[in-house]
C-alpha cells in the first residue's frame, strides 16, 4: 500500500483525476475497450467533477460502480444516478454505464445475468474505491450477511448483500474482482478515515474489509 497525502481536498481531487486519465489512455492503448469502475458517496464527487473533462476515447470506456444501492437509478441513493450526473457529462459523455441493478428482480436472482453482461469489459483497468470509518469498502461491510462469500478467492463478480441498519439491500463487486484490476485507487478525507485505514492494516479482511484490497493499493489523502 502507498499513502499519498495532499494540502487540501481540491488539490487531491484535481491530481487523481489527471492520474485516473493518464492511466485510462495508457489503458487504451491496449485493449479495444476499458472499464472504469469508481464509488458512489460524497467523496468521489470532486474527482468526477474534474475527470469528467479529461481528453480521451470515452467512447471505448465502460463505467461500472464498485456497488450499488438495490434502487433504480432514478432513486437519490442510486450510485448509478450520481456516476451519471457527475461524471458522465462533458468529455466523458460517450462513456457507456454498465448496469448494477435490474427491475422488478430481487439482488439473489438478478446478480447472475448482470455479471454475465459486465463479464466482456473485465478485467477493471482502473478502479477508484471509498472507505467507511467502519473500514469498508465498495458494500463490503463488516456486518455483512455475505461478506465471507464476497472475501473468498473463487468468489463470484457480484455479491448480494445486506446491511443491519441499512434501508435497501446491495450488490457489490467481489474483492477477487477488485484486486484483479490493473490501477487501484483509495480516496479518503479527514483523521478518522486516515486512523482507520492505520486501524484496517492489522486486522483481518473478516474485521477490515478493506484489507483484502490493500496489495498494490494507492492511497489519497487530504484533510478535511
Amino acid at each position: 500500500m502507498k499513502l499519498v497525502e495532499y494540502a487540501d481536498s481540491e488539490m487531491m481531487a484535481m491530481a487523481l483525476a489527471d492520474m485516473m486519465a493518464s492511466e485510462l489512455r495508457a489503458a487504451l492503448r491496449q485493449r479495444d475497450r476499458v472499464l472504469l469502475v469508481v464509488p458512489g458517496g460524497t467523496t468521489p464527487g470532486p474527482v468526477f467533477d474534474d475527470l469528467c473533462g479529461a481528453r480521451l476515447e470515452w467512447e471505448r470506456v465502460d463505467v461500472l460502480p464498485s456497488d450499488e444501492r438495490w434502487r433504480p437509478e432514478a432513486h437519490i441513493r442510486s450510485n448509478a444516478r450520481l456516476i451519471r450526473e457527475r461524471l458522465l457529462v462533458e468529455e466523458a459523455a460517450s462513456a457507456r454505464l454498465l448496469p448494477m441493478y435490474a427491475r422488478d428482480r430481487t439482488p439473489e436472482d438478478a446478480v447472475g445475468d448482470l455479471a454475465e453482461a459486465m463479464g466482456a469489459s473485465l478485467p477493471i483497468s482502473v478502479l477508484l474505491l471509498g472507505m467507511g470509518a467502519d473500514m469498508h469498502t465498495a458494500s463490503l461491510f463488516p456486518r455483512a450477511d455475505n461478506l465471507a462469500l464476497a472475501l473468498e478467492p473463487g468468489a463470484p463478480v457480484l455479491v448480494p448483500l445486506n446491511v443491519a441498519g441499512e434501508p435497501e439491500p446491495r450488490v457489490s463487486l467481489s474483492a477477487r474482482v477488485l484486486n484483479d484490476a490493473m490501477s487501484k485507487h483509495l480516496i479518503i478525507i479527514g483523521d478518522a478515515k486516515k486512523a482507520a485505514l492505520e486501524r484496517a492494516r492489522g486486522q483481518s479482511p473478516e474485521v477490515a474489509p478493506v484489507a483484502a484490497v490493500m496489495d498494490d493499493l494507492t492511497v489519497h489523502w487530504a484533510p478535511e
